[in-house]
């Protein structure tokens, strides 16, 4: 503020006792004091600013948002070896050998062991379950019946989708209503049961509380235990035909379709596909795209985000956060040119002998043909933050029997964005 000239000025011993104050050690301690503050002041205000405008750059890929994703594509890069297919047959051999001498009627369609090994889910048919349709018993590892899992009028179907929860304390498997057997009628003249003296046999099932039950397949949650059964979808008319946990147990990504979406792919011999969406241990249910995928969603390692694949693009949702955001990586030209080069180095090693001299060109040799080898994304797995693996292949179900040739493995290296400071 500038002074008036009628302003009084300091007197002369005034600036003097100014002077030597400025000089004496408590005086530069303050000084120095407030300096060093002023300075913290304004870093922390700075620093606020900048993550308010998003602009630091996050230490973990798990606090990117996805849309701030970057990445860099390899094409047909070599199986990794923490990519492992389960092996949907295997059976524990304890319960299997009382499955041999107790339950000959039962037909041991799998065991899943707990994460701490413990214990077993034990699927199995039965002589009155049509189709597909199984039960699941829980055994303890060394080959001991503890108790039924399902209540006999519930059906369960997909059994690659029975799983433990990461930390092995909840169970989660599909389900629908059962279709009970019509009764035969009974002939006339026939004695019932109440007409005789003899008493009827004990049930020997155990008492199941009564739970809610869909015409359509829904994902179903208890704990360890087998108790606190109930179902986590509620949706009448969806088919839920997927679930997987998360790494760190806080949700499941899903798969659903309508009834009629189900039977149109069906009459085309097309495997199911579905909408992927993101179902907490609560049954609160978030939508992630109106489009449906045919390839299984996948988890990041850190449990952060989804992965899920639609043609020869690969999305990715943020999974842990209250403003999630999505992100669209598009490959077609990316695997378009990947797959010339596949195709003419495999033409360049089949011309090694004299029988393939005079074979001719593949098809596929001029810039605006799709390579045979030019597939879909059939396949994702998510091992590690900044590792998304896609597997590209042609597949087609017959009535007899399976199509599914040209698998190719790819890789996305995800990064964060480079930070812009304004």
């Amino acid at each position: 503020m500038i002074k008036s000239p009628s302003a009084k000025q300091p007197s002369e011993s005034r600036k003097h006792f100014q002077r030597r104050l400025s000089r004496s050690p408590r005086f530069i301690v303050t000084k120095e004091r407030n300096a060093a503050f002023a300075i913290f002041v304004l870093l922390t205000a700075s620093c606020s600013t900048i993550m308010d405008r998003r602009e630091a750059r996050p230490l973990v890929l798990r606090d990117v948002p996805a849309q701030r994703l970057a990445y860099r594509f390899e094409a047909d890069v070599k199986v990794p070896d923490d990519i492992k297919n389960d092996d949907a047959a295997e059976k524990i051999e304890a319960i299997q050998l009382d499955f041999n001498t107790r339950r000959e009627n039962d037909a041991l369609l799998r065991t899943i062991r707990s994460p701490d090994g413990q214990r077993a889910l034990v699927l199995y048919g039965t002589e009155d379950q049509p189709g597909p349709a199984f039960s699941i018993d829980i055994y303890s590892s060394d080959g001991h019946f503890l108790r039924n899992l399902t209540p006999p009028d519930l059906s369960c179907v997909f059994p690659e989708t029975v799983a433990w929860s990461p930390d092995g304390n909840s169970i989660t498997f599909i389900a629908h209503r059962g279709v009970k057997p019509t009764p035969t009628p009974t002939p006339p003249g026939a004695i019932l049961p109440e007409e005789t003296d003899a008493s009827p046999l004990p049930s020997i099932a155990p008492a199941f509380p009564t739970i809610a039950m869909f015409s359509t397949e829904q994902i179903y949650i208890c704990n360890r235990d087998g108790y606190d059964l109930k179902p986590l979808t509620t949706r009448e008319g969806l088919i839920y035909f997927y679930s997987s946990w998360a790494p760190d147990n806080h949700a499941l990504v899903a798969l659903a379709c309508r009834e009629s979406e189900w039977d149109a792919r069906e009459k085309e011999y097309k495997l199911p596909a579905g909408r992927p969406r993101l179902i907490s241990v609560d049954g609160s249910e978030r939508l992630l795209d109106d489009n449906l995928i045919d390839a299984l969603p996948a988890w990041s390692s850190d449990s952060a985000k989804v992965a899920a694949a639609f043609d020869t693009d690969v999305m990715i949702y943020d999974a842990a956060t209250t403003k999630p955001t999505q992100a669209r990586i598009r490959l077609r030209d990316a695997l378009t040119s990947a797959s010339r080069i596949y195709e003419q180095k495999s033409s360049a090693s089949n011309k090694t002998g004299e029988a393939n001299a005079n074979k001719p060109e593949p098809a596929a040799t001029s810039a605006s043909a799709i390579p045979a080898s030019f597939n879909p994304i059939v396949r994702l797995e998510w091992p590690t933050p900044d590792k998304l693996f896609l597997q590209t292949a042609y597949v087609r179900v017959l009535p007899s029997e399976t199509i599914n040739t040209f698998q190719r493995w790819h890789l996305l290296l995800i990064s964060p964005q480079a930070a812009v400071l304004k």
